[in-house]
């Protein structure tokens, strides 16, 4: 009975955190600056630039805002490629590794029994542990470290003189940190269940 407890709760744990990381890819302000307003009204000289992995977009003082489109894969920046790539793979990997769990656990009639079921539920946790930690974590990570940025090609030319953007960080890097923590959590909930089972020598 403790067993599937602790198992349903890291089904619960970790599906949890791969929705978070997954919202984070629809999530607009993952980088902001604010343009302007030094010296002056904030009111009057303020703007917005912000960003994600998929656009470019400026707001302005009246809540006005121009994004632009990152146009094709191979002209986008490297990080942001890396950062889509790495999403996609952990989200796969995150895909097989909720499946190996499900039919892993102990409370669900499929995929066998004994020892093949406590296989899958180990297998499962590993797909979540290296989707969990090398995959979101370090991608929020590598994004949030490029935090200048040279607007010399940004359509904001009024403010062109400025050489660099300091970039403060959005909610969806937070909230893929929290997926990524839950999602670690949940595997290693699994391969605690398991662990004694699979390798009792080294117990």
């Amino acid at each position: 009975m403790r067993k599937r407890l602790i198992q349903v709760s890291g089904f619960l744990i970790s599906t949890l955190g791969w929705l978070f990381v997954l919202c984070t890819m629809a999530m607009d302000y993952w980088r902001i600056t604010q343009i302007g307003g030094q010296g002056g009204s904030f009111i009057i000289k303020v703007a917005w630039y912000w960003s994600n992995l998929w656009q470019d977009c400026f707001t302005d003082s009246t809540a006005v805002t121009n994004c632009r489109d990152f146009p094709v894969l191979w002209s986008v920046k490297p990080i942001v490629q890396g950062v889509r790539g790495l999403l996609m793979c952990g989200l796969t990997l995150g895909f097989f590794g909720a499946i190996f769990c499900f039919v892993g656990m102990e409370c669900t009639y499929i995929g066998g029994g004994g020892k093949n079921k406590d296989m899958l539920l180990f297998a499962g946790s590993v797909f979540h542990f290296v989707g969990g930690k090398y995959c979101p974590w370090y991608l929020h990570t590598a994004y949030t470290s490029t935090n200048k940025i040279s607007i010399s090609n940004v359509t904001v030319l009024m403010y062109a003189f400025y050489y660099f953007l300091r970039y403060d960080l959005g909610p969806p890097i937070f909230i893929g940190l929290v997926g990524s923590f839950c999602i670690l959590l949940g595997a290693i909930l699994y391969a605690v269940t398991v662990y004694k089972v699979l390798f009792p020598k080294a117990t």
